[in-house]
């Protein structure tokens, strides 16, 4: 346990353990004392922490949480409480996230599943060790504090949850929020005769910087592409008033952001974060087929990603402190392509006034196992116009490292770097990323049946639904061939979009959709559980039956 803390007593003063739309905060004095209220003015000027959830995933694909904590109460303290607001106010999702997601993970693997937890009692007696030892260490107080708000997560859920078979553990929350990471974890400690396909493909979002030639403005957006049960989506915001150490009275750079998220996670996963800094942080998944970099991934002296994105995103000041942090303690574990944007960096033209970008303006990071590369690529945005991420690494050696080059040869263009369907579909469409929903069309584009970059010789039909921008994998026929799976039918596609810009990045907000990408009167159909051949066989539980929602850019009531 990271907070030792006797008799810790959570009173339900006001409202029910279920909360749809709520506002609740927290007081402290010998105990802490959660309070569920109806009207924001309720809320007293002093408190640990307060919050505001709304449940509008059927209204608008999103569930929302804003959440900000009390410079006046110590880090501890309010890292607890908002780990418990957030677990109470949320927990009827966070147990269907569960069941959807986790349930089922360790059945017919339990030595796999051992292994794990294995792993991670000695990955987390190292944590502690090394939060003792340097207690006034940034990187690893931040970690102290992140464990914290882990801890009051479980305990505010189960504070809300009647039924003891619905009870979840530290463990679990911490087992949630591992989802990135366990794949790779499992593979790199049980080291299979195969090579699991989702390894070697890393087909997890698409990504767009796109800087307009005049100057006039800058996006950054991504997709998510991921299992279809995932969709129970959250946008948080944290208002996290931490010092930088304990004692330092300096408040954390990354103090305030908004994510896009999942029930039980305090960090993104997606990843997309919009920063207090002025950092826009996001990633897409780069695939590893070199077996041998796994043997990098141990117990001893690395950091799980999720940890080290929220550290490195809470404590850095720009795109070059974020990709030193997070390279430090590397797990080789859910292995990204990450590309940090500092508003900062950019000023816009406005009128007779000129555009400006500066050194640092954007800067991308890539992870394997053991290895991790980083640059400066704003002089390349300046030159190109654009930075396109789409799970196949910039970096050659990198790329090499991968088995990048053994995969082209294996498998063809597909995983060429420049060949890829949509490093050539980024190169046609982002000259059309000229506002936020121009571009959050070109991230959302899919015309497989019509396009011929979607065409796939070796696939009958002759294309897939992969080969886009936002991803359908079950529009592919079930009786369908496919050189590889990624390619072919399964619960797999783009679940939202988001776009920001520098006017929208100030007040932490950004253009979203949640869903999969859908296009009538081009042969796509909205995404419909009921209609979906596979929908018997997978947890979906607190879904919207039918996908279709609006854009829309969020206001957070506290600003």
């Amino acid at each position: 346990m990271y907070f030792r803390r006797i008799n810790f007593i959570a009173v339900v003063l006001l409202g029910a353990a279920v909360c749809e739309c709520k506002y609740a905060y927290v007081k402290w004095t010998d105990k802490p004392v959660i309070t569920v209220i109806d009207n924001y003015s309720e809320i007293p000027p002093v408190n640990v922490a307060r919050a505001t959830y709304t449940n509008d995933i059927n209204g608008t694909g999103w569930a929302y949480l804003e959440l900000h904590t009390s410079p006046d109460s110590c880090d501890e303290k309010q890292a607890y409480a908002a780990g418990f607001l957030e677990g109470f106010l949320t927990r009827d999702l966070i147990w269907m996230h569960w069941e959807n997601m986790l349930k089922g993970y360790c059945y017919g693997k339990a030595d796999v599943c051992g292994l794990i937890e294995q792993y991670v009692d000695i990955n987390q007696n190292y944590m502690k060790q090394m939060i003792e030892d340097n207690f006034n260490d940034p990187y690893w107080y931040q970690l102290k504090l992140f464990n914290i708000q882990l801890e009051g997560l479980s305990a505010g859920y189960n504070q809300a949850t009647a039924h003891a078979y619905q009870w979840l553990t530290i463990r679990d929350i911490l087992w949630i929020n591992m989802l990135g990471d366990l794949d790779d974890l499992a593979f790199a400690l049980s080291m299979p005769k195969e090579t699991p396909e989702g390894l070697l493909f890393g087909d997890h979002c698409s990504g767009l910087v796109k800087l307009l030639p005049d100057l006039s403005e800058l996006f950054t957006s991504q997709v998510t592409w991921n299992s279809y049960q995932s969709m129970l989506r959250f946008q948080k915001m944290y208002m996290l008033n931490y010092r930088i150490t304990p004692n330092v009275d300096v408040l954390i750079p990354g103090r305030k952001m908004s994510f896009t998220s999942y029930p039980a996670f305090v960090q993104s996963t997606d990843d997309w974060y919009i920063t207090s800094a002025g950092l826009v942080a996001a990633e897409t998944t780069i695939g590893n087929s070199n077996r041998s970099l796994f043997e990098n991934v141990r117990p001893d002296g690395q950091i799980l990603e999720f940890m080290r994105a929220m550290v490195a995103t809470r404590l850095s000041r720009s795109g070059e402190e974020w990709v030193d942090l997070f390279a430090r303690h590397n797990s080789g574990t859910y292995n990204n392509q990450w590309y940090i944007v500092d508003y900062k960096k950019f000023k816009a033209r406005r009128g007779y006034e000129a555009g400006r970008v500066e050194p640092g303006l954007l800067w991308v990071l890539e992870q394997l196992p053991g290895y991790t590369e980083a640059a400066d690529l704003t002089e390349h945005l300046k030159a190109t116009t654009y930075f396109p991420s789409y799970n196949i690494a910039f970096f050659p050696r990198v790329f090499n490292l991968s088995g990048g080059n053994e995969r082209v040869a294996t498998f063809g263009d597909w995983f060429g770097y420049h060949t890829n369907p949509r490093a050539k579909m980024f190169h046609l469409l982002q000259p059309a990323a000229v506002s936020p929903r121009a571009t959050l069309l070109v991230m959302r584009y899919n015309d497989y049946t019509r396009d011929p970059l979607a065409r796939c010789a070796a696939c009958r039909p002759p294309y897939s639904a992969c080969n886009a921008i936002s991803a359908r994998n079950d529009l592919n026929p079930a009786n369908g061939t496919y050189p590889f799976r990624a390619l072919g039918h399964r619960s797999h596609g783009s679940t939202d979009a988001k776009v920001t810009d520098s006017e929208l990045s100030r007040s932490f907000r950004f253009l979203g959709v949640a869903g999969p990408t859908h296009n009538i009167s081009r042969g796509i159909p909205p995404f419909q559980w009921s209609k979906f051949d596979l929908e018997p066989q997978i947890s979906h539980e607190g879904h919207p039956d039918l996908w279709v929602f609006p854009p829309l850019i969020h206001h957070w009531e506290w600003g």
